[in-house]
């Protein structure tokens, strides 16, 4: 046996890159010695992952961006398998991000590599037939909603649900009855959570702060604030004029409400007890194609976990500054009956999302396929 293993960590965005960072730091309590590599971004090479290349090659959105970023990724798909087989890997675990991670677990799988799949591509929302073939190419599957592990099941995956990462990374007083967003004595802040690419932000902040600057003009002390992922520049955001830019983390914890892109940010906002409104807008054609695939009711997180609509989402078309105005609006209001109605619901959202540890059971579930395996 192999006292120490190698196991490639392949992560695409922001929200991965902080998932698979947790996961290593899990990974070299449970497995010391461990040598760790991969795909990711600062969040991972702070915890010690040799990357082999940063989020700014893998954050691609859309499939418009896909088609046009394309030689590069195929590139990079050439430069991570080549990789596998020269350092002798021992488990590959993809983070998400299935457009480059699932044909990467099926290459590892058909020679002989161990894969433990964790936070499972979203195939109940579109692309169901990748059930399949996750279930085919995967060793395990660690998955972070509730839903999933029986979806995954029905399709012959052995699943297992983990809890969700972000529960280990909420702040540290019980997010239940927060949410008034700063002290008492100081005024609303309006957080803006644009997203973690650099087209996500490019589409989605001039209309978020325009939505803000809107509500600024109506509601007397309200203050705004924007978040920036630690990998994307700086000057992204230079056209903000003097409204603070700062680490998502930070504007969570300091807005009464949000405005927020979908995806794992919106369980983060709901684990900080933060009403939100969703808006989201990407390459009409990318739009088109998603339309004639998506078979779900609801693009946010929070609303799918919830299994119904608990935050207005303001989508393509639809979303423009003054729809959003009007949806957050209600949400600055520490007394409106829409603003109750919201943090009900993400009282319900925290309730369904598991216990803390989920780095540590994915730790313990890739310490058990390598002991399998023999290699641990």
């Amino acid at each position: 046996m192999s006292a120490e293993p190698t196991v490639f960590l392949s992560a695409g965005e922001a929200s991965g890159d902080q998932h698979g960072a947790e996961l290593a730091r899990a990974l070299r309590a449970r497995l010391p010695g461990v040598r760790l590599a991969g795909l990711g971004g600062s969040a991972m090479a702070g915890e010690g992952v040799e990357l082999l290349a940063g989020l700014d090659r893998l954050a691609v959105l859309g499939f418009a961006e896909v088609v046009r970023h394309l030689p590069d990724l195929l590139a990079l798909r050439k430069e991570v398998r080549s990789f596998l087989r020269r350092e002798g890997v021992d488990l590959l675990i993809p983070i998400d991000y299935p457009g480059f991670n699932l044909p990467l677990a099926s290459w590892a799988h058909a020679r002989g590599l161990a894969v433990l799949y964790y936070i499972a591509p979203q195939v109940w929302a579109w692309h169901e037939s990748r059930a399949k073939r996750l279930a085919r190419v995967a060793d395990e599957v660690c998955v972070v909603l509730p839903f999933e592990e029986a979806f995954l099941r029905g399709y012959g995956a052995r699943a297992r649900f983990v809890g969700h990462p972000l529960l280990d990374r909420a702040p540290g007083a019980a997010a239940a009855g927060r949410g008034t967003g700063r002290s008492a004595t100081s005024g609303p802040l309006l957080g803006l959570f644009p997203g973690s690419r650099r087209q996500e932000v490019k589409r989605m902040l001039p209309v978020f702060l325009e939505a803000g600057r809107r509500l600024q003009v109506e509601t007397p002390g309200l203050t705004l604030a924007v978040a920036r992922s630690a990998d994307l520049p700086a000057s992204l955001f230079s056209d903000v004029g003097p409204v603070r830019v700062l680490d998502p983390d930070v504007v969570a914890a300091e807005s009464t409400a949000a405005i927020t892109k979908s995806g794992t940010i919106t369980l983060q906002l709901a684990l900080a007890d933060v009403p939100m409104v969703v808006g989201y807008r990407v390459n009409p054609l990318t739009f088109a194609f998603a339309r004639r695939l998506v078979r779900v009711p609801h693009i946010a997180l929070v609303n799918l976990v919830a299994g119904r609509e608990i935050v207005p989402e303001r989508i393509q078309g639809e979303m423009t500054s003054r729809a959003l105005t009007a949806a957050v609006r209600p949400l600055l209001d520490p007394d409106s009956d829409e603003r109750r109605g919201v943090r009900d619901g993400l009282a319900d959202v925290r309730a369904r999302l598991g216990e803390r540890g989920a780095a540590g059971r994915v730790a313990e579930v890739a310490a058990g396929l390598l002991e399998r395996r023999g290699q641990a």
